[in-house]
């Protein structure tokens, strides 16, 4: 197991909301903004035109703000197996230059918060050295294309020393119905030895001994909890979690609080949830390093627009005003995939 970590204390003063909210207000769009992000977006795509982009009438910008709650969790985790290398007379670290340490007393250098990496070590005086079980100590072991004979049967009379229907002898093997491997004979090749009958063993990589230690492996992850809360328009979800939102809070530290009094009551509970969700999966067997919690602003319009005597509708959201169309009505093809 890991070593406890102090969780830090709780904030003396309760944020206030209304000042975040007060400060953070997400500009609205306009129906010149929604068209240009029409026309940018219809610009994009190979078969769409952009005709209707410019001569649809806008009947109705519907706006909505949603709260898009993330949690990071980031931890690392630590694991030995036992493992193995060629010996090539390097030095030998083993028990006799002392104890190997305990996994987590062992320090290495962790990566920038929040990016995850993997990465092997291995653990001090653990080394020993023993004979390679796969060739026992030989360094080669028989080829098993051809048992080591290093010849296979003949592929013209296939073993027979004469060809079918034939009285004299084949003329490729000689007569022997067997054939060596050659690089100039017109045989098949072995496709492991080349007529050696023995093969380098790949275990030991011919070196007859390995080297066996305990290799230390160390796993940094980014756990992630997302929410975005409830909205009337009928934008897809999974677009809205990956739209780019406006700043409204930030909380980093080692372990942070849920969330408490948020005006929208399900970010307070999405946060509680998500503390609860990373601390479960990850206590047993995880060290928690650092954790970030955000909020953030997401603009979402559903535009309404009147075009040859119909009526469609399309999605702006995000900032940087990304756009989702339900069913544009100046399309070239019926193959592409609209997001």
């Amino acid at each position: 197991m890991f070593p406890p970590l102090e969780a830090p204390g709780r904030p003396l003063e309760q944020r206030c909301w209304s000042s975040f909210l007060e400060h953070s207000r997400v500009p609205l769009v306009t129906e010149e903004v929604a068209r240009e992000a029409l026309l940018s977006f219809v610009s994009s795509k190979c078969c769409y035109g952009s005709t209707a982009a410019g001569d649809l009438i806008i009947q109705e910008l519907k706006q909505q703000t949603l709260c898009r709650y993330r949690l990071e969790t980031f931890s690392e985790s630590r694991v030995s197996e036992w493992t193995f290398q060629p010996f090539t007379n390097q030095s030998v670290d083993g028990p006799q230059r002392g104890t190997s340490p305990r996994l987590w007393d062992i320090k290495v250098q962790v990566p920038p918060m929040f990016q995850e990496d993997t990465r092997k070590f291995q653990v001090p005086h653990s080394s020993l050295v023993k004979e390679c079980h796969k060739c026992h100590g030989r360094g080669r072991y028989k080829c098993s294309g051809c048992h080591g004979a290093g010849m296979v049967r003949c592929p013209s009379c296939s073993g027979a020393k004469r060809k079918a229907k034939q009285s004299r002898r084949c003329q490729m093997c000689s007569g022997s119905g067997r054939r060596r491997y050659e690089r100039v004979s017109p045989a098949p090749r072995c496709s492991t030895c080349s007529g050696r009958g023995s093969k380098t063993c790949a275990t030991c990589k011919g070196e007859k001994r390995l080297l066996h230690f305990i290799q230390l492996v160390i796993m940094w992850k980014n756990s992630l909890f997302e929410f975005v809360s409830e909205h009337r328009l009928n934008c897809p979800r999974e677009l809205l979690a990956k739209a780019k939102g406006q700043s409204l809070f930030k909380d980093e530290n080692t372990v942070v609080y849920p969330i408490v009094d948020f005006p929208l009551r399900e970010i307070s509970l999405a946060s509680q949830r998500g503390i609860a969700e990373h601390s479960a999966a990850l206590s047993p067997r995880a060290r928690v390093l650092q954790q970030r919690q955000t909020i953030e602003l997401i603009p979402v319009t559903e535009v309404h627009y009147w075009y040859r005597g119909q009526t469609y509708v399309y999605y702006i959201y995000g900032t940087d005003h990304r756009v989702h169309v339900v069913d544009y009505p100046d399309r070239y093809c019926f193959g592409c995939t609209i997001i």
